[in-house]
This record gives C-alpha cells, sequence and structure tokens, in this order.
C-alpha cells in the first residue's frame, strides 16, 4: 500500500515533499539550541524560577524563587561591588545573575512600599550568621532602589577601607583625621556609575562653593556631578569631595528634588576600635579620626527625610578579633548602637526547607550538580546535613559535585 501511495505522487510534489524534509534536518542540525536563544512565550518556566524580573513587583508569590538580574543593570550597579566574590564567580560559570527571593529581603521591600517619605528617614539593620545571604539581600535592595528611581549611596564593604586601605595620608583639612584618598576616588567612580543617568535626569545643583585652592574651586551653582568629577581627578582631594558630596545629596532630598537609598554593607566596622590603618609615624588610626567615616556617619543620622537606610553588621567585618555573636546589640557596641537607634531589625535566618530544594533544583538545572547521587532523595538530605542549611556551605559542598 505504501508503494501504491508514492506511485500516485507527481514528481514534482515527491521532490516538494524530499526538500521540506531536508531543510527542516538541516535547520536543527545546524541550530539545535535554536529553542533556548529564542524560548516560546507558552514555555513554563521550572518552579524554581520567575520571569519578573522588576524587584518593584516582588511579593510573596515569588518567594523562593530565582530572579534573572539583567546584564545590564548588574554591570552599572554591581562593576565596583555589591556582590560577594564567590558569588560573581558562579555567576560567570552559570552565564547569569540569579538571585533567589527570601523573605527578610521581601519584608525590607514591603517596609520600602509602605514608608512615609515626609518624615525622618527609617534605618534598617539586616544581621545574621556568616554566609545566610545579608550581602545578597542588599543587592537585591539596591536593585529595588535603581528600578524606584532613588539616588543611591552604597558602600559594598567598609571593613576593606579599615582593613586593606590603598594609601593613608593627613588630612590638609582636619586636623588629626586621615584620608584615604585612593578608596575615595574608587567609590565616587562606584557612585558616578550607579547614578550619572539618574543624575543627568534630576539636574541637581551644588548649594555652596568648594575652594580646593588658589587655582581650584567648584562653583556654587554647578551640577552636582562636577564635584564628583573633581574627587576622581584630583585625587589628593577625593576624601574631601566624598563629605561635601554627602550633605548636598542630604539636602536635596530634605528639600524634596530627590529620593535616597542608602545602602552599606558592613557599617559595624565604623565603630571598631582597632584598624590596620597605620600613619607614617606608626600610629594606628581608629575609625572616627577617617575623614571617610565622617561623610557615612552624617548620611545615616535621622535628621534628613525622602530617604531610607538600610545597613548589615557582620560579625566578620572587624580586624583582628573574634565576635561570637551576630546580634546587632553587640556588633554595634554602645556608641555605635547609640548613633543607629532607633532602627527596625531585619533578620536573615539559614535556609528554610522550601529555599533549600529550591536552590539545590537550581544547582541542577545549571549542571553545578553532576554526581549522581547528589540528585537523589538521599543526596539531597546528605547535603543538607553537610551545609547545615547555610547557604554559603551549600555553594562550598556542591562546587566539586
Amino acid at each position: 500500500m505504501v508503494y501504491r501511495f508514492c506511485k500516485d505522487l507527481t514528481s514534482e510534489s515527491m521532490l516538494r515533499g524530499i526538500s521540506c524534509v531536508f531543510l527542516q534536518r538541516r535547520a536543527l542540525t545546524l541550530a539545535p539550541e535554536a529553542s533556548q536563544v529564542l524560548p516560546s512565550t507558552e514555555t513554563k518556566l521550572p518552579r524554581f524560577r520567575t520571569a519578573e524580573s522588576s524587584p518593584l513587583k516582588h511579593d510573596h508569590r515569588h518567594d523562593c524563587q530565582f530572579y534573572t538580574i539583567p546584564e545590564d543593570v548588574k554591570q552599572r550597579l554591581y562593576l565596583h561591588g555589591g556582590l560577594p566574590k564567590l558569588f560573581i564567580e558562579q555567576t560567570k560559570t552559570f552565564r547569569e545573575a540569579c538571585v533567589m527571593v527570601r523573605s527578610p529581603a521581601l519584608e525590607l521591600l514591603h517596609y520600602l512600599r509602605a514608608a512615609d517619605y515626609s518624615r525622618p528617614v527609617v534605618r534598617y539593620v539586616v544581621y545574621g550568621e556568616a554566609g545566610c545571604g545579608k550581602s545578597i539581600t542588599l543587592a537585591h535592595v539596591l536593585h529595588y532602589g535603581y528600578e524606584s528611581g532613588s539616588l543611591l549611596i552604597h558602600v559594598p564593604w567598609v571593613p576593606n577601607w579599615m582593613r586593606a586601605s590603598k594609601e593613608v595620608s593627613n588630612s590638609a583639612t582636619r586636623e588629626g583625621y586621615v584620608d584615604l584618598n585612593l578608596d575615595a576616588a574608587a567609590w565616587l567612580i562606584h557612585f558616578k556609575c550607579q547614578n550619572a543617568a539618574l543624575l543627568e535626569k534630576l539636574d541637581l545643583r551644588l548649594s555652596n562653593e568648594y575652594v580646593w585652592s588658589k587655582r581650584e574651586v567648584t562653583e556654587k551653582g554647578a551640577p552636582i556631578m562636577e564635584l564628583v568629577e573633581h574627587g576622581i581627578k584630583r585625587v589628593k582631594y577625593a576624601s574631601d569631595c566624598v563629605v561635601a558630596l554627602v550633605k548636598e545629596i542630604k539636602a536635596h532630598s530634605t528639600q524634596g528634588r530627590c529620593k535616597t537609598l542608602v545602602v552599606i554593607d558592613g557599617f559595624n566596622a565604623f565603630f571598631h576600635p582597632r584598624t590596620r590603618i597605620v600613619t607614617e609615624d606608626k600610629v594606628q588610626v581608629t575609625p572616627s579620626k577617617v575623614t571617610l567615616t565622617e561623610a557615612f556617619m552624617e548620611i545615616t543620622k535621622y535628621d534628613w527625610c525622602n530617604g531610607a537606610v538600610v545597613i548589615t553588621v557582620d560579625n566578620t567585618g572587624v580586624a583582628d578579633d573574634r565576635r561570637e555573636s551576630c546580634l546587632p546589640v553587640y556588633l554595634l557596641g554602645k556608641e555605635g548602637f547609640e548613633h543607629f537607634d532607633p532602627f527596625v531589625p531585619i533578620y536573615v535566618p539559614e535556609y528554610n526547607e522550601k529555599e533549600i530544594e529550591s536552590c539545590l533544583d537550581y544547582y541542577i538545572d545549571r549542571r553545578w550538580l553532576q554526581n549522581e547521587q547528589s540528585c537523589t532523595e538521599e543526596g539531597r538530605k546528605e547535603l543538607k546535613f553537610l551545609c547545615g542549611m547555610n547557604p554559603r556551605r551549600l555553594m562550598h559542598i556542591c562546587a566539586p559535585l
């Protein structure tokens, strides 16, 4: 019957049919990943993923799901810091920057949406044990601030200044203080990268004149970006430029010209009595005598409005000292607690059962877990036991599998 059917076909139709089959097979051979490059809109995402990439729309429906940070946003927000080193290495391996939407971040986003910005700034302290995801929570909040059109004042990791400062020099404007000018200039570059487009739109102007030397003056009424550029080009004045910039932004925010989100990781390092900063005379410098400290003490006060302050305290954020508690009152100390009180505490715990299952599903999907035993129910239980539900420890354990 097959022969009889083929015999009835015209030679032209047979050639047309053969050509179609050949072209389809050739297309599949040449582009086996075409379905991955242009996925169908009807394709259902895995349960551990969400297609919602904007933190403005994240809520309880996205809890324990991974969302992808667009590459252009990642380059703008985290190019000069803001993501843990191990996480950055992982994103290079996975070829995507995915962050899990967790309940501490959702709680923070809820507070930020509901806040009355005409009142003095509300301050939030994110705390928890090492490796539980405090920095990733800050990265999520930072993305929210960017999407909401807030001016960002972001310090990726304060202990870097107190432990491994690039250069130390005596301050020319404050007796007894020291400047970390190279670190200050690097921070100004970070600030510019995050806020350049928004500052051009807002057109904020300087409310004061700044005289740097007999020949160098930043005029009153100049765009605020001129102050940033001056600190980058004239590194000698970078620390003083940071102090002036923060005060200008604080004033503009209070007057309603912009909305500001302050995000600082490892804030308790500003209050630790010992640092690794040493002057030319071999004298150890306390954080209170560092010019950069003045700037960020000023912006974390509650005497301004139209903004929010989010910080973390970390027991790994102090030099040459063992800290046994992760609680804010312990890590900040008496001086730090009095400076930051009152505040809203946000606790970041280890993974719960649903979160760790979602993370393991993601690792399997990315081929981070390739050992057959690790993908079984028994293997999952063993991984949970070995990592103690700690996100960073789970990352280390899964790496060789």
